[in-house]
C-alpha cells in the first residue's frame, strides 16, 4: 500500500517510526491540481494550516483515505470555505512528537462508521470532536503556557521546572524541552488558535511565550 506524505522530511519519518516498512512511501512539498493522488492509499497532509486550499483538492479524491492536520484548524472551518467532500476525511494529531504514539487523535464529520481501510495501518485510533487543538495538543500546550507564566513570575527555572515536572508526573519531556521538541512556532500559534475559539484564559498567550516567539 501507498502513502503520499504532504509535508517535510521529519513529516515523513515521523510517520515511518509509527506505521513501519510495509507500506511505501512517497512525499510532497505541497499538492495543485496536477497532482496525481488516486495512486495511493492513504494522504497524510500535515500542513493543512498553512496551505488551506489543498482541502479542496481533497474534495474531488475517490480512492484515498485524507488525513489532514486538524489542530490549528477544523475540518468544518475548511469544508465551510472549501467545499463539502464527496467521502471521508479525518482529522488528525500532526503536530510534532504527537505522531508516533501508542493511540493517534483522529476527528471526523461523518456520523457513518469509520472507514475499514483505517484497520490497515496496523494501529489504534481515538476519535475526538472536530474542534481546534483536539485533545492531548491542547493539555501539553496548556502546561507549556503555565509554565512560561511561572517563569516570567520569578518562581523557578526553566532547568526547574522541567526536572520538577519530569520527576513529579514522569511525563516524557519538561514543558520547555516539549516546547523545543514540537518548535515554538506551533507552539504559540496552536494556542492562539485555541484562544480564539474559546475564549478560555487558560490558554491566554504568556507574555514571555510571545516574547521569544516574536524574537
Amino acid at each position: 500500500m501507498n502513502i503520499l506524505i504532504v509535508g517535510g522530511q521529519v513529516n515523513l519519518e515521523e510517520v515511518k517510526l509509527k506505521l513501519g516498512s510495509k507500506f511505501q512511501y512517497s512525499i510532497l512539498e505541497a499538492i495543485n491540481e496536477d497532482t496525481q493522488m488516486e495512486g495511493f492509499d492513504y494522504i497524510f497532509d500535515f500542513i493543512i494550516d498553512e496551505m488551506p486550499e489543498h482541502f479542496e483538492y481533497y474534495t474531488h479524491c475517490t480512492n484515498p483515505i485524507i488525513f489532514i492536520n486538524t489542530v490549528k484548524v477544523t475540518i468544518a472551518e475548511l469544508q465551510y470555505t472549501y467545499g463539502q467532500s464527496t467521502k471521508n476525511i479525518y482529522g488528525f494529531n500532526g503536530l510534532p512528537t504527537f505522531f508516533n504514539r501508542e493511540v493517534i487523535e483522529i476527528s471526523s464529520l461523518s456520523k457513518k462508521d469509520p472507514d475499514k481501510k483505517l484497520q490497515q495501518l496496523g494501529t489504534d485510533f481515538i476519535f475526538v470532536d472536530d474542534r481546534v487543538g483536539m485533545v492531548t495538543p491542547r493539555i501539553i500546550l496548556m502546561i507549556i503556557n503555565e509554565a512560561y507564566y511561572t517563569v516570567q513570575e520569578g518562581t523557578a527555572s526553566k532547568e526547574d521546572i522541567d526536572q520538577g515536572m519530569k520527576l513529579g508526573t514522569n511525563y516524557p519531556f519538561g514543558p520547555f524541552e516539549w516546547s523545543k521538541k514540537i518548535g515554538l512556532q506551533h507552539v504559540y500559534e496552536t494556542l492562539e488558535a485555541i484562544y480564539e475559539d474559546t475564549k478560555d484564559e487558560r490558554y491566554k498567550i504568556a507574555p514571555l511565550l510571545k516574547k521569544e516567539y516574536l524574537s
